[in-house]
């Protein structure tokens, strides 16, 4: 009897020279629906499955292949006798390739526009139950769910390598591929229930968290993790995120490039971030951040991304060195000419002039990346950490800044200079590890103090930074003050306003020693931790 090969597949590419290959080798061809008839439009010979089974296809075709002589033509183990009396008995042909993959489901429900109806209706039913069944007794059968693996399987096919092994190799693919469909089904319908826009009840509160099912594709094996001797993989979703870049030129990314240009990302985000090539967001500035180790070395705005840049590198030379850079615009020719002129590993921007890759292709191992304000945007606004034996999600910290709740508690008001530059420090600030302190002042940082285990330390640290400039310069704490030393302390730097949250219980304290010492407070009622 001639070998037998099941072809159901939605995405039609490398169908007709798989089936060509499949017949030179003496397969005969069992088809449904699409499939079936474009096989026979190239001329093909191919066997309909409802002619077959002696089934018709019903429901509109949600059901051709759910059928005993499908199922135990893929499900029969080849060698139990059982199995063989039963193919015989009810003259089913053993099917020896199966080839399916799936409904668009998560191409179809991108589109937020998508109706309920419509998303339901590309959720695949025969589909998945020939894969499980086909992976399942991998033993006789094998099982194609990715046109990517259609030449290899031919090349095997020609050898007589059709093994054990990558039957193995086929079935775990296939798993991992209904596994990862499943997920996206289920992670719909929660995001669709959670909104209120699912059964019409709008009722989020009734829907328990549901277990985290996470299905991202490989990105890349990086050469190692934060040491040498940690391994690491990337996994991102190519369509949303970091996983949508496009590393134009440089070295592979490690694992700690992406964790810093996240950090830079984030912290550049907060004055826009172009939606698209040459446009600029709405209500954004040009800026420019220098990242290390995770934390803000450098923030300034100005009025085109060179002098943003030009300023944020000035703010700490020192520290910029093998940094990360972010900008929220296009970059030019001369904001390339700034980039070369430091050692830096990452520069990430929505887009690069021709004469900007020029320059910047003199540092060849710089790694140079656009992302789009496009993938930005479609990324999930959750964020996960592992933690010993488990996993830890929270909303991103990503709320716009807004300044109408913020309250000014100190007698003195601040000017409209001081209050342009709170408004940028706190912004800033929100972006350092905790205890976090910013000073700043005409649009840039002045100094940063991070990471530390007590306030005033950051405050000293970030002021010392500063030095000379802290004369009229403002300063943001991410935390409140639990005592009024911090206060003391910038107004000994001339310091000449604050903003922090508030919420301390010795509040009062250090809005006294504001008054007292001629500061402007402002307090904006939200904490922005970062650990």
């Amino acid at each position: 009897m001639a070998p037998t090969a099941l072809l159901s597949v939605s995405d039609k590419e490398g169908l007709v020279p798989l089936a060509n290959g499949l017949l030179s080798h003496g397969y005969q061809l069992l088809s449904s629906g699409g499939t079936a008839t474009a096989l026979a439009a190239a001329g093909l010979p191919v066997t309909r499955v409802a002619d077959y089974t002696g089934a018709p296809e019903i429901l509109g075709g949600r059901v051709k292949t759910l059928h005993p002589r499908i199922h135990g033509g893929i499900l029969a183990r080849r060698d139990d006798a059982g199995h063989r009396a039963d193919l015989e008995a009810h003259a089913i042909t053993p099917i020896d390739v199966v080839v399916v993959n799936l409904y668009p489901f998560r191409q179809t429900v991108a589109d937020p526009a998508v109706d309920w109806q419509t998303a339901i209706e590309t959720i695949d039913i025969g589909g998945p139950a020939m894969v499980r069944a086909a992976a399942k007794n991998h033993g006789d059968v094998a099982v194609l769910t990715d046109p990517a693996q259609y030449p290899s399987f031919l090349e095997a096919l020609a050898a007589g390598r059709l093994d054990a092994g990558l039957r193995r190799r086929l079935a775990l693919a296939a798993f991992q591929h209904t596994a990862a469909y499943d997920a996206a089904i289920s992670a719909w319908l929660a995001q669709r229930l959670g909104d209120g826009n699912g059964d019409g009840d709008g009722d989020s509160g009734a829907n328990p968290v549901a277990p985290l099912r996470l299905e991202l594709p490989v990105q890349q094996r990086l050469r190692y993790g934060e040491n040498p001797h940690q391994s690491a993989t990337w996994f991102s979703d190519p369509r949303a995120g970091w996983g949508a870049a496009l590393q134009l030129q440089g070295k592979d990314l490690s694992y700690n490039n992406l964790i810093d240009l996240d950090a830079a990302l984030a912290t550049v985000r907060e004055f826009g971030y172009d939606e698209g090539p040459s446009e600029r967001a709405a209500g954004s500035s040009p800026a420019a951040v220098v990242i290390k180790h995770t934390n803000p070395c450098g923030v300034a705005v100005g009025t085109g991304v060179a002098e943003a840049l030009q300023r944020a590198l000035d703010a700490d030379r020192t520290s910029a060195f093998g940094g990360i850079v972010a900008l929220n615009g296009p970059v030019d020719a001369a904001a390339a000419a700034l980039l070369t002129g430091l050692f830096l590993e990452c520069v990430v921007a929505p887009e690069f002039s021709p004469e900007a890759l020029e320059r910047l292709a003199s540092k060849a191992n710089l790694r140079v990346l656009t992302l789009p304000g496009a993938a930005v945007a479609a990324a999930p606004r959750l964020q996960r950490r592992s933690v010993l034996g488990g996993v830890l999600e929270q909303q991103a910290d990503d709320l716009a800044s807004d300044p109408q709740p913020w309250r000014v508690v100190s007698v003195r008001q601040p000017s409209a200079r001081e209050r342009a530059d709170l408004e940028f420090a706190w912004r800033v600030v929100r972006h350092g590890r905790s205890n976090a302190i910013v000073v700043a002042g005409g649009g840039r940082t002045l100094g940063i103090g991070v990471g530390q285990t007590n306030r005033v330390g950051a405050a000293r640290a970030a002021l010392e930074m500063a030095g000379a400039s802290a004369q009229g310069a403002v300063l943001s704490s991410d935390g409140f003050f639990p005592f009024d030393d911090s206060v003391r302390l910038a107004a000994a730097h001339g310091i000449t306003a604050i903003i922090q949250p508030g919420g301390s219980l010795r509040d009062a304290d250090s809005i006294a020693a504001c008054d007292s010492l001629g500061l402007a407070m402002v307090v904006t009622g939200r904490r922005h931790f970062l650990h």
